[in-house]
């Protein structure tokens, strides 16, 4: 009888848990649906706006600005304010941003006031990308923080898939007249439901542990491990807290020029940045644009297209999360990155070729599977643990500044290259960009392989010891 109370007691406590982590994960969510939401839209509001490409670049890329923003305010917010408290501003930013994303329609045409609601979504992006995973890790315990943080990125490929559903019902069927004139900005405002929901039920969440033992308030941070993980695990999660913020106290900034740190740094932010330039947001960005041009779609079909390119992303994430453990890091990176390889050589032959048709489409598909299962995850997966303890919070600092800045690098330039001459003439007939994107592709075979450790099985300790061997011990 008492066994079957603590097994009640204890699974009251991961229902609280896998409660707080959904609400948290919203944040992900959003994130996703952000990103898959500007593929639709701009397709219809670059023909409403009558957008070069330079223009259509900016207006797209515009939010990844205010992401990389977001990303170096991010630490010292959430440090201040807390990291539920940093989710709630996140959450606004996202709301203001998604109803005022549509307002352009009603007002003088003015891009300029798209682009400034897209950089204020993109400050929300930035916060809520570094704040939700960490409020899930800190809220989490030991035994089950991978999966609960793996569960973060979940939400995002499903928030991609489903704004795919959302604009695929706004906008299907009614025909490119009325896409052109309204449905673009009623595809912005389908955001509006999910920014308000998570900005209400943030306000039912504790705060993070973690940041209340940071701030010295340890009565309260029991209190809130009690109701996560029961009061008889409270003793041994306070400790590794204790420990932990120790850990975080790390070096001071100017030491990251050390010749033991520097390299480190420089190889994550690599690998950080190369997972953009592997052309994975220029697909996401702008592939009803690919469809449509590239491929010979027609425009009915395009959202349609949306649908099956989201769907594969979702499958292939779930792929990733079950075989990481299993079949280790850098097996996932060769194998996907083969995969990307042979997806864009079937779209890029196809497109020399004049042959666009189904092996394109499989082309695109293959790619984004093969992306899904190996850089998406798998890169927040090494960036997680291949840091030192010392140095976590900075070098993941820069790193993710790093990736944002290449995202926004690649969804600028994208449409330029596509509508370039050396691009639409002579041998490329449309296929350049793809071929570029294939040559960083062979750069991260040779990154993974030459410079990046196994980290599968290994104690953040042993991480730390090999790169100690390389670099010299971390002082």
């Amino acid at each position: 009888m008492q066994d079957k109370s603590l097994k009640q007691l204890k699974s009251k406590h991961q229902l609280y848990l896998i409660a707080i982590a959904m609400i948290v994960a919203l944040g992900g969510f959003l994130f996703g649906y952000d990103t898959g939401v500007i593929n639709g839209a701009q397709f219809y509001f670059s023909k409403y706006f009558e957008l070069s490409a330079a223009m259509k670049g900016w207006v797209v890329g515009s939010a990844l600005l205010g992401c990389f923003a977001g990303a170096i305010i991010a630490g010292p917010l959430s440090k201040k304010a807390g990291r539920k408290h940093s989710l709630i501003i996140a959450a606004s930013l996202f709301t203001i941003s998604a109803w005022g994303s549509g307002l352009p329609a009603f007002l003088p045409e003015s891009v300029s006031l798209l682009v400034v609601f897209r950089l204020i979504g993109g400050l929300g992006i930035g916060l809520a990308s570094m704040n939700a995973p960490t409020y899930i890790a800190e809220i989490s315990p030991a035994g089950t923080r991978g999966k609960m943080v793996t569960f973060y990125q979940m939400a995002i490929v499903i928030g991609f898939f489903i704004v795919f559903l959302a604009t695929y019902f706004i906008g299907s069927g009614k025909g490119q007249t009325y896409n052109i004139n309204e449905g673009w900005r009623w595809m912005f405002w389908s955001e509006v439901i999910p920014c308000a929901l998570f900005l209400l039920l943030l306000f039912f969440v504790p705060k993070s542990p973690r940041w209340l033992m940071l701030k010295g308030k340890k009565e309260e941070a029991e209190k809130v491990l009690g109701k996560v993980l029961g009061e008889a695990a409270v003793a041994q999660e306070m400790k590794e807290i204790r420990e932990s913020i120790k850990e975080e106290e790390g070096l001071p900034l100017k030491s990251i020029f050390k010749k033991s740190i520097l390299p480190i740094i420089l190889i994550g932010s690599v690998i950080s940045g190369l997972q953009q330039f592997t052309g994975i947001n220029a697909v996401l960005y702008y592939g009803a644009d690919i469809f449509e041009k590239a491929l010979g779609f027609g425009q009915e079909d395009v959202l349609a297209q949306q649908i099956l390119l989201a769907g594969v992303n979702v499958a292939f994430t779930f792929l990733a999360m079950f075989t990481v453990d299993g079949w280790g890091r850098k097996p996932l990176i060769f194998a996907g990155s083969a995969g990307m390889l042979t997806g864009f050589l079937m779209l890029g032959i196809t497109l020399m070729t004049n042959n666009v048709g189904i092996v394109s489409l499989i082309g695109i598909l293959v790619f984004i599977g093969s992306f899904a299962m190996s850089m998406g995850p798998i890169v927040w997966v090494m960036l997680s643990e291949m840091f030192p303890n010392s140095i976590r919070s900075i070098a993941m600092s820069i790193a993710v500044a790093v990736q944002w800045a290449s995202n926004y690098l690649v969804s600028q330039t994208f449409p330029m290259v596509v509508e370039s001459k050396a691009n639409t003439g002579g041998i490329w007939n449309g296929s350049l960009p793809y071929f570029l994107f294939i040559a960083f592709i062979l750069v991260i075979i040779w990154v993974t392989w030459k410079y990046i450790p196994e980290t599968k099985g290994r104690s953040l300790e042993k991480i730390e010891k090999i790169w100690e061997k390389k670099y010299g011990r971390i002082q």
